[in-house]
C-alpha cells in the first residue's frame, strides 16, 4: 500500500493553513507582548479566543456543506479521549484547589522539607512523578497529583517554579512513553504489529539514560539550594497524596483516583479543621472547575479543529511529503528511514496536540517506511513512541503543559525550556538513530 492510495481522504496542504493561524496569534501575541515588556505576555490573548478565528477558517475552507463541517467540528471537540481529557482536567482542579483548601500541599511541602536534602528536592519531584506516570500509564493524571506540590516546594525554597513543574512533567512523560499499560505504548506497538515486551527493550535503553542524566542535571541545578526550617504540619492532611499514590498503582481508572482524592480530601478537611464544613467543599470544589475552564475548552477546540483537518487531508498531506523526501535519502537507508518515521509522528503531533492521535495517524505510514527500509517493527514502535512523547512534552498547547501550567500560574513558554528529560531524550533518540543503538542479537 502506497502513501497516495491510503484511506479515500485527498491529501491538501491548504487544510494545515488554521492551525498555523492560531500559533501565528497565540505565539506571536505572547512574542510581541514580551519584547515590549508586558507583564504576564502570553496571557493577553486567550488561548480559546486565538482558536476561534483558526476554526472559521477552518469551517470555511472545509470542501462540503457548512452544517457537515459544524458536525465534524463536533465529532472532534466530542471524541472519547477528549471528553476524557476534560474530565481528568475537571477533577484535577478540583483535586488541586480542595488539597490546597485544607492544607494538604502545605504539609506535604514541611514533611518534605523535614526529610529530603534541598539539594535532592528536584531529583525526587522527578524520580516519583515517573513512578506514578509508569503505574497509571497516563502523564495527566501524574501532573495533576505532583504539579501541586512541586509548586508548593518552589513557594518556600529558592528553587524556581519553572524547574519544580519541569521536573514533574519530565517524570510523567518519562512514564508515559515507558509504561505497558500507556494509550501511546499501546497505540504504538498495535501500529507496528509488535509485542509490548519488544518495544520495551529497546525503548528503556534510550529512556533510562535520558532520565538518568536528567536527574544529574537536577541535582546540579540545586545543589546549592538553602536549608528551610520546616514548620509543624499535620500528618493527616498528607493521606490524600498518599492515596492518589498508592492508588495511582492499582488498575483503577484515572478518574476513579481522582474522584476519589477529592472525597478523601473533603473528609480530612471536615475531620481536622474546625472551618472547613460542605459548604467550604464545595467552594473549592467549584473553584477548582473555574480554574481548569480554560485549558479544558482550548482542548476541547483544537480537538475539533485537529478533526476538520484531519477529514480535509492536511495531516495526509504532510505525512506524504515526508515520506517522498525519505525515499530521496540513498545512504544510510536505515537511518535516513528511521529520521523519516521519527518525522511523520513529530509534525503529526505537531498538528494533532496529542501523542496517542499522532501515533495513530502516522502508524501505518511509518510501517511501510519501516518495510522499504528494513527497520525492525520494535525500533519502529519505540521511536514513533519517544518522539511523540518529546513533542508533546513540549508543545505550549499540549494538554500536559496546559494542565501544569494552570496549576502554577505560568506561561507554557515560560516552562518549556526547563523540561530537561524531554530535550535529554530527543538527543538520545537522534544518537541511538546514528549509532544504530541498542543493537540485539538475532532471536
Amino acid at each position: 500500500m502506497t502513501p497516495e492510495s491510503q484511506g479515500k481522504v485527498q491529501a491538501r496542504a491548504l487544510a494545515l493553513l488554521p492551525l498555523i493561524v492560531f500559533l501565528a496569534i497565540f505565539l506571536g501575541s505572547g512574542l510581541y507582548h514580551s519584547l515590549i515588556g508586558t507583564e504576564f505576555a502570553f496571557y493577553q490573548v486567550k488561548a480559546p479566543v486565538a482558536a476561534l478565528p483558526a476554526i472559521i477558517l477552518a469551517v470555511l475552507l472545509y470542501r462540503g456543506k457548512l452544517n457537515s463541517a459544524i458536525d465534524e467540528f463536533l465529532k472532534g471537540a466530542s471524541h472519547p479521549n477528549l471528553i476524557l481529557m476534560f474530565m481528568v482536567f475537571m477533577l484535577a482542579g478540583a483535586f488541586a484547589s480542595t488539597t490546597s483548601s485544607i492544607g494538604s500541599v502545605d504539609a506535604t511541602v514541611q514533611l518534605g522539607l523535614s526529610i529530603i536534602p534541598p539539594s535532592f528536592v528536584l531529583p525526587m519531584l522527578f524520580i516519583v512523578s515517573a513512578f506514578i506516570a509508569t503505574a497509571m500509564g497516563t502523564s495527566m493524571g501524574t501532573i495533576a497529583a505532583c504539579a501541586p506540590i512541586a509548586f508548593g516546594f518552589s513557594q518556600v525554597t529558592n528553587i524556581e517554579a519553572v524547574y519544580a513543574i519541569g521536573a514533574v512533567v519530565g517524570g510523567a512523560m518519562f512514564g508515559d512513553n515507558l509504561s505497558m499499560i500507556s494509550d501511546t505504548t499501546i497505540a504504538a506497538t498495535s501500529s507496528q504489529k509488535v509485542q509490548l515486551r519488544d518495544k520495551f527493550r529497546v525503548n528503556v535503553w534510550i529512556a533510562v539514560p535520558a532520565a538518568i542524566l536528567s536527574i544529574l542535571i537536577y541535582t546540579l541545578i540545586s545543589h546549592d539550594s538553602q536549608t528551610i526550617a520546616y514548620k509543624d504540619y499535620d500528618l493527616w492532611l498528607i493521606l490524600p497524596y498518599v492515596a492518589v499514590f498508592f492508588l495511582a498503582f492499582s488498575r483503577l481508572h484515572v478518574l476513579a483516583v481522582l474522584t476519589l482524592g477529592i472525597v478523601l480530601s473533603g473528609l480530612m478537611g471536615i475531620m481536622v479543621s474546625p472551618d472547613f464544613g460542605i459548604l467550604k467543599l464545595n467552594t473549592a470544589i467549584y473553584d477548582g472547575f473555574v480554574g481548569m475552564f480554560e485549558v479544558a475548552l482550548l482542548s476541547m477546540f483544537l480537538g475539533g479543529l485537529s478533526a476538520i483537518m484531519q477529514k480535509e487531508g492536511g495531516l495526509q498531506w504532510l505525512i506524504q511529503r515526508i515520506y517522498s523526501i525519505t525515499r530521496l535519502f540513498k545512504v544510510g537507508r536505515q537511518r535516513a528511514g528511521e529520521l523519516g518515521l521519527s518525522f511523520l509522528v513529530i509534525f503529526a503531533n505537531l498538528f494533532v496536540a496529542n501523542n496517542t492521535v499522532a501515533i495513530i495517524l502516522s502508524g501505518d505510514m511509518a510501517r511501510e517506511v519501516a518495510k522499504e527500509y528494513g527497520i525492525e517493527p520494535k525500533r519502529a514502535a519505540a521511536l514513533l513512541d519517544i518522539f511523540s512523547c518529546v513533542v508533546q512534552g513540549l508543545i505550549p498547547y499540549g494538554a500536559q503543559l496546559l494542565l501544569a501550567c494552570s496549576i502554577a500560574k505560568m506561561s507554557p513558554i515560560e516552562l518549556i525550556g526547563n523540561i530537561y528529560y524531554c530535550w535529554v531524550l530527543a538527543i538520545m533518540a537522534i544518537l541511538a538513530i546514528a549509532l544504530r543503538f541498542p543493537r540485539f542479537k538475532p532471536a
